[in-house]
């Protein structure tokens, strides 16, 4: 019997996974084709999802998400910490470089380091969770720009690339790399950056470090809502 119900719900939670940014509102027959369903199992599962308000039916027979999924994803949102998710991978980051990683984002014309985990080393590029560093240099500053909307030749290279390596712009000792970390609907959240001494932290290694790094924008672009 917990079988059947597992089962049931499962079903109903396909109806909701079918809808999306370019398929808001969707016909009954889209439906079927979209979740494999029976048209008459969809319609009674839609009904339930009706009573609790995660599914409306318009007049011309569309149907399109309830008001109660906003409702909990305000609930979850609320509940949201993306420090425990950011963390763990500038953790990881520094553990894989041995240079400092941070998380940036853009306020204005500054980027703010949201968080940060420093290098082990005695001599580093030591950074401050709270620090303010200007837009227009530094790995981190141009990634917050090229995908922040920045439309110059520079913003565009980058987000072909879809990262930023900066040697001596913003410290002449210190170079970095950063990648962006983009929510659901490819919005910017911020961007991932590993820096480090120009003298320890050399091509070769800056390369190394942007496979990390680009792995764990990735990441974290799949978690940050």
């Amino acid at each position: 019997m917990s079988e059947q119900r597992v089962e049931a719900v499962e079903r109903a939670l396909s109806i909701l996974e079918a809808f999306g940014e370019r398929a808001d509102r969707l016909t009954l027959a889209q439906l079927a084709e979209e979740t494999g369903l029976y048209k008459s199992t969809i319609l009674r599962l839609a009904a339930s999802l009706e009573r609790y308000g995660y599914l409306n039916r318009s007049e011309d027979g569309l149907y399109r998400l309830g008001p109660s999924l906003w409702r909990l994803g305000s609930i979850y949102r609320r509940s949201f910490d993306p420090g425990e998710h950011i963390r763990p991978e500038l953790r990881r980051l520094v553990e894989a470089t041995g240079e400092t990683a941070s998380f940036y984002v853009r306020e204005g014309d500054e980027r703010v380091c949201l968080y940060r985990e420093n290098s082990p080393h005695a001599i580093r590029h030591h950074l401050d969770e709270g620090s303010r560093l200007p837009l227009d240099r530094g790995a981190a500053g141009h990634v917050l720009r090229a995908f922040g909307g920045g439309d110059d030749e520079l913003g565009r290279e980058t987000r072909r690339a879809g990262f930023y390596i900066s040697v001596g712009e913003r410290n002449p000792d210190v170079s970095a790399v950063a990648a962006p970390v983009l929510g659901p609907s490819k919005e910017l959240r911020g961007a991932l950056a590993v820096s480090g001494l120009t003298t320890r932290f050399d091509a070769k290694r800056r390369q190394a470090a942007r496979a990390v790094l680009e792995a764990a924008a990735t990441r974290l672009s799949g978690r940050l809502v």
